[in-house]
């Protein structure tokens, strides 16, 4: 994979001098202390750093393969799961094949949390865990940047200048996309460049383009292409988001002044806030695989939004929002009252309808007035998509 170098995960070969680096790097021995002892490492955070270094050489010293690595997190991504969640579901993966690579192209909400999360219900299913697309902008943190890499991450580059810069980085992606999963590699990639901060789940079809740059010259179809991938789309369903507000102040920000500045550190804060923060029910969909693509990338990209849209599991926090929505004053859309047509993946009580309804309202009041109904639209655009699904 030498032509990959730029992008690719760490290979088995290089796992033991990445730990190594790891367990000698303070920022990552304070990043680790963040999330195990996150009282008590802000008074001793020397002697903390101390301990999660010699807890770490415990665990993983000696490993030389990703797998093993993965196979000791297992432990530790079950109680982050156990302590973040009230559960997490899936739907679908008993009509995929163990034993074949899949191109699983997701909808996205959380920078770590939703390949985490699929993942681990792939490894908890007995199927192998994926390689991540993650963007090159989370690697400006040298020991986070080791991490992803020790975990299946590759890069992709974004924020490219000239034209000729994104059509070789596509290309190199595309390369490595079709080798993976060539190699018997399946692949979790976002729908879009970014979190869907609004809840409006759309694939890109400059994504889809992307897929078969590197297969053009194969004398192959479109079409054939793409049915070649087994594109499987994904559909990931919080309850709560950790970072509804955050979200929702940048939408805010972005809709009065028209651009949003990240503040230094701010993707490292919302990395940590979306892994330790409550999210409820977490619900994966794993879709139909895709054997009879369209012959050109819009419309396989609206076919990937059809399957997700359709098999959204709507939570009781997705229904009170939008009917919360439809009666907000300052409201982007309006909409009739047409939840009870909903064919829901759960049937939603009185009572955990008000229990969800009380949840959204300490929400909104935990946050400024004017960035309510961007958060309203977090919760209430996945059912308007499902509902949107039902009509076409």
């Amino acid at each position: 994979m030498q032509e990959f170098d730029a992008i690719r995960p760490y290979t088995d070969e290089e796992t033991a001098s990445a730990l190594d680096r790891l367990v000698n790097d303070s920022e990552f021995l304070d990043l680790i202390a963040r999330f195990k002892y996150p009282t008590i490492s802000r008074w001793f955070p020397g002697l903390i750093r101390q301990r999660i270094r010699q807890w770490l050489l415990a665990r993983f010293s000696g490993m030389e393969r990703i797998d093993d690595i993965q196979a000791a997190l297992y432990e530790h991504v079950t109680h982050l799961i156990e302590n973040t969640t009230t559960r997490v579901t899936q739907s679908g993966l008993e009509n995929l094949d163990k034993d074949k690579a899949y191109l699983f192209v997701s909808n996205h909400r959380d920078i770590v949390f939703d390949p985490l999360a699929v993942n681990f219900l792939l490894y908890d299913k007995g199927f192998a865990t994926t390689r991540i697309a993650i963007g090159d902008n989370l690697l400006e943190n040298p020991a986070f940047a080791e991490l992803m890499r020790l975990n299946k991450s590759f890069v992709v580059r974004r924020n490219l200048q000239s034209p000729r810069e994104m059509r070789d980085a596509f290309q190199m992606l595309s390369g490595f996309i079709n080798h993976s999963l060539e190699t018997n590699n399946s692949i979790w990639i976002a729908q879009r460049e970014g979190r869907a901060k609004d809840g409006l789940d759309k694939t890109d079809p400059a994504i889809i383009k992307m897929f078969y740059m590197s297969q053009k010259k194969s004398g192959l179809s479109f079409s054939d292409v793409m049915n070649n991938l087994h594109i499987v789309p994904v559909s990931i369903a919080y309850e709560y988001d950790p970072l509804d507000a955050d979200k929702a102040r940048e939408l805010e920000i972005r809709a009065r002044t028209g651009e949003y500045t990240k503040a230094p550190g701010e993707d490292s804060e919302q990395i940590m806030k979306g892994m330790t923060g409550f999210k409820g029910h977490v619900h994966v969909h794993f879709g139909k695989v895709i054997t009879n693509a369209p012959d050109n990338p819009k419309d396989l990209a609206a076919t990937i939004d059809q399957e997700m849209h359709a098999n959204y599991h709507l939570h009781a926090s997705n229904l009170v929002a939008y009917e919360q929505r439809s009666q907000h004053p300052r409201a982007h859309s309006t909409a009739p009252e047409t939840t009870d047509s909903l064919v829901t993946a759960e049937a939603w009580s009185p009572a955990e309808l008000e229990a969800a309804e009380a949840e959204l309202y300490r929400r909104l009041e935990a946050c400024p007035e004017a960035i309510h109904p961007f958060l309203l639209d977090i919760y209430a655009n996945p059912v308007a998509s499902s509902l949107a699904t039902k009509e076409a």
